[in-house]
């Protein structure tokens, strides 16, 4: 078997694709073409890379080894294969892609997808083709809204799980006056939409929100105007992430708006942007965390297994992705079959504790996974006992408050 970009057996770019076919058999006439057939879609290559990229795929193929081990002889799944391929980023690429792995690869699943224009056109597509989808990398709350479908779950965060979090937080805190820039496309324009609704809410201002460039690597117009506000800003509020996120830190820095009394708070932040940038770059900041690899035993245990295959720590979205992977052959399992239309009424309402997702619920009128989120702290590095840890968990949000109450009249299943 062939992964689209990186084949199987071969190091390609430093990860060792192992594990790649499945066992005898293809479940006795109950699997189409006689296997099931997991892919990855993602960024493999662009500013989204660490935060998800090819490591995703080793977290996949993770799963799929713990559902042979739990089920072994009996598990309804007899040969699984893993497709990745690469959207850089791009609905139009995300597009063709998504109709290439469903069509010619026969993928039975498309996992991960992030950027929300990218996952609004392969939500498309899953619902045209009669295919299940299970977005983690997209923030979009539109997924679960009007641009949701009976083929499409949501499966990880979303922007309203991080403007509930951070947002209400940091205003309750003192910090009611923001400055938010966000990248200008669905994604960015959501986030700056239910941040500032959660501003609002908790009794804050924001005083100004400009859209920037995607991607960017020069957000100086933007920080160099923020001091100068009327009124001032107490807190500047960046809805990027990944290498956009990167880069505006780094420059927020150079240019000391903590010194002139405008702080950070980060709308969307994931451990391979603090490994980037250091924990000193962001030391002290906020921020609501799906998931984290030292939340406890369960967590790390897995993590020790995933930085076994890959050298490194696994991000949220990683950890998120094997969930949803794990949790679609389980909704195989209990099925019978991959037939999409089966193996969705498994997922509807499904109560999911593993690894990832606690006290979870997959809400059955708008698809969205209901688990508990983490409000987080960076740690500076003084306080860094070990690689990779620098996050401190401040306190757990429960489901029932961390996603919205209930579910968007737009969504029509």
């Amino acid at each position: 078997m062939r992964i689209m970009g990186w084949s199987c057996g071969l190091a390609a770019a430093g990860l060792l694709l192992a594990g790649c076919g499945g066992g005898p058999g293809g479940g006795g006439g109950k699997i189409s073409d006689g296997k099931v057939v997991l892919a990855v879609l993602n960024d493999a290559s662009g500013i989204y890379a660490d935060t998800s990229g090819r490591a995703t795929v080793e977290a996949v193929r993770m799963a799929v080894a713990d559902y042979r081990a739990k089920y072994g002889g009996k598990a309804v799944a007899e040969k699984i294969e893993v497709e990745a391929a690469d959207h850089q980023n791009k609905p139009e690429i995300a597009n063709s892609k998504a109709q290439e792995l469903y069509d010619r690869k026969k993928a039975d699943l498309i996992v991960d997808v992030p950027t929300s224009s990218a996952a609004f056109a392969v939500a498309t597509i899953a619902k045209n083709k009669k295919k299940v989808f299970i977005d983690v990398g997209a923030a979009s709350t539109e997924l679960e809204g009007k641009q949701c479908n009976k083929y499409t779950f949501h499966y990880g965060y979303n922007s309203y799980m991080l403007a509930n979090g951070t947002g209400s937080e940091v205003t309750k805190d003192g910090l009611k006056n923001w400055y938010m820039v966000y990248p200008d496309y669905a994604f960015g324009q959501d986030m700056q939409k239910t941040f500032g609704a959660a501003i609002k809410s908790a009794g804050g201002t924001v005083v100004k929100s400009d859209p920037t460039p995607f991607p960017n690597d020069n957000f100086s117009t933007f920080l160099l105007k923020a001091p100068g506000l009327d009124p001032k800003p107490q807190v500047l509020g960046s809805m990027h992430a990944g290498g956009d996120l990167v880069n505006l830190v780094k420059q927020y820095n150079e240019y000391k708006l903590r010194d002139k009394g405008v702080r950070l708070a980060v709308g969307l932040l994931s451990l391979s942007d603090i490994h980037s940038l250091g924990p000193d770059a962001l030391a002290g900041v906020q921020h609501t965390d799906m998931w984290y690899w030292n939340l406890d035993d369960r967590s790390r245990a897995w993590a020790d297994k995933f930085q076994a295959k890959t050298g490194k720590r696994p991000t949220s979205n990683m950890g998120a992705n094997y969930s949803a992977a794990l949790q679609y052959l389980e909704a195989v399992q209990r099925a019978g079959t991959d037939k999409p239309d089966e193996v969705v009424a498994q997922l509807e309402g499904a109560e999911i504790d593993d690894m990832f997702a606690r006290n979870a619920t997959i809400r059955a009128a708008d698809h969205l996974l209901l688990h508990d989120a983490y409000l987080s702290q960076v740690k500076p590095s003084s306080e860094v006992k070990e690689p990779w840890d620098y996050e401190k968990v401040l306190k757990t949000v429960p489901a029932a408050e961390a996603f919205q109450p209930q579910p968007d009249a737009a969504c029509k299943l």
